[in-house]
């Protein structure tokens, strides 16, 4: 495999993101100051990133993940996410988080996996949209290794999600950015209710997270990496890099 272009001329610490599709990771990871390469199986024309490396997201970070200062990782979540128990029917999907934890492990740099409630990943930092004011839920968890982020506090959610329910509807301040039908919402509201403008495909919408999540994470990434707050670059299972 070879390798791709990771210099930031402006001196942007790098930030990897692994099973990046759109950007929603990125996004925030740029606005919080990282030069970001995503890294997907597929192509993803749309991705907001700085650099894009289209390959498998394990084989990648094992080859490359060492020249970057912190790597994400968002692995698919269908075999772990509760909207879609219903509607499987059997199917399996794969389960990446273990190769992906093992991979993030022996390169040794701080990480993030990021992931759905019923996914296997240790749960260091829970977010909501209602904590940054956005019109979405969307709880996601994430896993930290080598740095600490601070847990924000979990505002009451102000009602339900707006949308029909087994023939009822309901009002409600948040969008349901998932799905299709069932008042679900037109793509502008999915956009603005996600912070995300660059791309208008619901697929891309639905599979992305908010980039005010991996804004907060960056923001604190960028002054443990600047020596502005505590962070272990070697933790218990973790190689030196």
């Amino acid at each position: 495999m070879a390798a791709c272009d990771v210099t930031d001329r402006a001196g942007r610490p790098r930030l990897l993101d692994l099973f990046c599709c759109a950007g929603g990771a990125t996004r925030g990871y740029q606005q919080a100051g990282f030069h970001v390469t995503g890294v997907d199986l597929r192509p993803q024309p749309n991705y907001i990133g700085d650099a894009f490396h289209q390959g498998d997201a394990v084989e990648f970070v094992r080859e490359h993940g060492h020249t970057f200062d912190v790597i994400h990782a968002s692995p698919p979540c269908q075999a772990g996410c509760t909207l879609t128990a219903g509607t499987n029917k059997g199917r399996t999907y794969p389960q990446l988080i273990p190769a992906v934890r093992d991979a993030l492990r022996h390169v040794g740099r701080p990480y993030v996996i990021e992931n759905v409630a019923g996914a296997p990943v240790r749960k260091d930092l829970r977010l909501c949209g209602e904590m940054f004011a956005l019109s979405v839920i969307r709880h996601r968890f994430f896993e930290l290794g080598g740095v600490h982020i601070p847990q924000p506090d979990h505002p009451a959610h102000r009602g339900r999600v707006a949308g029909m329910r087994h023939g009822e509807w309901f009002h409600g301040p948040y969008l349901a950015v998932y799905g299709q039908g069932g008042g679900k919402g037109s793509i502008a509201q999915w956009q603005q209710a996600m912070g995300i403008t660059w791309t208008d495909v619901r697929k891309e919408l639905a599979e992305a997270i908010p980039p005010a999540y991996t804004r907060h994470i960056g923001h604190h990434l960028i002054k443990a990496l600047a020596g502005d707050a505590p962070v272990q670059f070697e933790l218990p299972g973790l190689a030196t890099p």
